[in-house]
């Protein structure tokens, strides 16, 4: 298991790009959760297998026509125990 927090910058606010995040979460059985940032940018703690992450952070970078992610951040954190969902956090 690995976890993950993620700092995603580009056109990534007002597009979509939390509930993005949050189904591709979902479908690789991620947890954890996404914020916006009063600097335009977005946070995102992703925990998973190593597969899953992988997989992740390569469907957040590729995106969809809305959104453009310019620069992605991440580093590998302390898990969180007994955590069995992905939410939007505001």
């Amino acid at each position: 298991m690995n976890r993950y927090f993620i700092q995603v910058y580009g056109r990534v606010q007002g597009v979509g790009f939390r509930y993005f995040v949050q189904y591709a979460a979902t479908a690789f059985k991620i947890t954890g959760w996404v914020k916006n940032c009063d600097d335009g940018s977005v946070q995102i703690e992703a925990q998973g297998t190593e597969e899953a992450t992988d997989n992740f952070l390569i469907k957040i970078k590729k995106g969809n026509q809305f959104i453009r992610v310019d620069d992605i951040n991440y580093r590998e954190i302390q898990l969180v125990g007994k955590e069995n969902s992905f939410r939007v956090k505001y």
